[in-house]
């Protein structure tokens, strides 16, 4: 396994609920653990899984990477430099090394904004001179595969689709280290979902960007990972090569999600045995 560009050291993220007015005013809580004592690496260059079904904590694990959900404890290294310990002007210089793109591209980007005031606030930000911001701009869409004659139009006049590559072009003005996609093709169709894998696959290659994938889907991680963690109940349950977990599952709620994926003729992807990473 190649460097780690982003190490994660026990996490544990709590929520204190308590509906009850009462119970609220008398200081009364009820925990909800919703990620246990988690540590993870992510190697440098490569595209790591995190799969696991809806509630089971993967999207609260993906914000702590990044520091948009605080950890209860824990520790969030971004290459050696541990996030945790950061704040201010010192957090944000270090955010802009990783990125994330979210399953709603619609909800992400801001509706009062065009494509190309999208990507030229995001380029300014990153640092690129303003008489370079509009050709940047034309260069990142041709990178995601968009016509920059799509520049001028707003996220509703947008398929799904291309808003998902433009929030995937925004994230890439940052120029960061590591990209992290939380389900980002499950709103979309089975096609486009198979475009996205490729744009990310060549992204990889093309740029030697890192990424943690997020999906409740074994069959997208199996195809697109070097490396899978198995999320369960707030915990990582399995992990390993995604022929080796997916092939052979030790975990009874890692087999649990390989009995539910579809298979057959009639089933919308080839099966596991038919997939290759």
């Amino acid at each position: 396994m190649s460097e780690p560009v982003l190490v994660l050291e026990r996490l544990n993220k709590r929520y204190e609920l308590e509906k009850r007015p009462l119970a609220r005013l008398m200081g009364r809580r009820r925990p909800l653990l919703a990620v246990k004592d988690v540590s993870l690496e992510v190697p440098r260059g490569q595209i790591t899984g995190l799969v696991g079904e809806s509630g089971c904590g993967k999207s609260t694990l993906a914000r702590m990477m990044l520091r948009l959900e605080e950890p209860t404890s824990g520790r969030v290294l971004l290459g050696g430099t541990d996030l945790t310990a950061l704040h201010g002007a010192a957090l944000r210089r270090e955010r802009r090394r990783m990125q994330m793109v979210f399953q709603d591209a619609g909800g992400s980007l801001n509706p009062r904004k065009n494509a190309r005031k999208l990507l030229s606030e995001a380029l300014a930000l990153a640092g690129d001179p303003p008489e370079a911001l509009a050709d940047r701009a034309v260069a990142l869409m041709r990178q995601v595969g968009l016509d920059p004659a799509l520049l001028g139009r707003y996220p509703h006049e947008l398929s799904g689709g291309q808003k998902q590559r433009l929030a995937i072009a925004r994230a890439l003005a940052m120029q960061p280290e590591l990209l992290v996609a939380d389900e980002p093709v499950s709103a979309l169709d089975v096609s486009l979902q198979a475009q996205i894998m490729r744009l990310l696959m060549e992204l990889r290659d093309s740029l030697g960007l890192t990424m943690v994938f997020i999906s409740h889907d074994l069959a997208l991680v199996h195809h697109l990972c070097a490396h899978v963690a198995v999320m369960s109940a707030g915990e990582i349950v399995e992990r390993g090569h995604p022929r080796e977990v997916l092939r052979d599952p030790q975990h009874p709620y890692t087999r649990r999600l390989l009995a539910a994926v579809p298979r057959g003729r009639h089933a919308v992807r080839p099966s596991l045995e038919q997939a290759e990473p």
